[in-house]
């Protein structure tokens, strides 16, 4: 770095992305991103992060005391100069302050886990994906995947919005879990690819995923990292990659990728 700044913080980086900041401070951040190689890292990851925050945590949000959140979000000073057209609720900067007010009125979302983490990896495309999933399963607790487990027939139903997408053939059967309770499965996007995200709740370590985008870098065979303080075991076929993350411990993370990977399969 040729000079010394502050560097800026993820909220004032989306902030930048969304078009919120007044134009003084969108030039300092433009300046610090040609100056600053990690700022710069930082600002491109978050900008193709495209997943919907607000989807994922509106049972929270919908538990929270509506009154006492929307008042401490009216306190919170708008930006001077900042661009109008804007609605509060939809940007990502609003509803990360969002979630932070309701930390507040007692929803029980960890501090820490709110935080993006300044860590990066190789930059290839599947590790990069896989950065943005940790980033984004690392906001989920129990809360989060509360209520009744699906019918085999809703099941069904969300898995097959996944096979028309990602040209796959999914089944309740294919995709569970032993002892491990499915919640959901969502269409999300990362950098313009479909992106399936079937979330489970495991009653001993709390959330677990398993997500899958198109993929033509080729077939590899499982690995294990740590992202977020989670365990990830990934892989690929010809077509796809294939990541199961949670807070289980490694030796069981991979026994059940290992049980799964069979049935899911295209």
């Amino acid at each position: 770095m040729s000079t010394k700044h502050t560097i800026p913080s993820d909220e004032d980086l989306t902030a930048f992305i969304d078009g919120e900041l007044p134009a003084e401070d969108a030039a300092r951040i433009e300046a610090i991103v040609k100056d600053d190689e990690r700022v710069a890292e930082r600002l491109e990851f978050l900008t193709r992060a495209s997943l919907p925050f607000e989807q994922a945590f509106a049972p929270l949000l919908s538990e929270a005391p509506r009154q006492k959140l929307e008042a401490m979000l009216a306190a919170i000073p708008a930006r001077e100069g900042a661009k109008t057209g804007f609605a509060p609720a939809v940007t990502r900067r609003r509803f990360l302050g969002a979630l932070a007010a309701s930390l507040v009125a007692g929803i029980a979302i960890d501090r820490a886990a709110i935080g993006i983490g300044r860590r990066f990896f190789p930059k290839d495309e599947n590790s990069e994906w896989r950065a943005v999933v940790a980033d984004y399963i690392s906001l989920y607790t129990a809360e989060t995947l509360a209520g009744p487990v699906p019918g085999r027939q809703d099941q069904a139903a969300q898995l097959a919005s996944l096979d028309e997408k990602l040209d796959l053939s999914l089944s309740p059967e294919a995709v569970a879990l032993p002892g491990i309770d499915f919640k959901r499965a969502l269409l999300l996007q990362y950098d313009g690819k479909a992106l399936a995200q079937i979330a489970y709740l495991d009653p001993e370590t709390g959330p677990m995923a398993l997500c899958i985008v198109r993929s033509d870098t080729g077939p590899k065979a499982p690995d294990l990292e740590n992202r977020k303080g989670m365990n990830v075991v990934y892989w690929s076929n010809a077509t796809h990659a294939f990541m199961l993350i949670g807070h289980a411990a490694a030796d069981r993370m991979t026994a059940i990728a290992d049980a799964v990977r069979g049935r899911v399969a295209v």
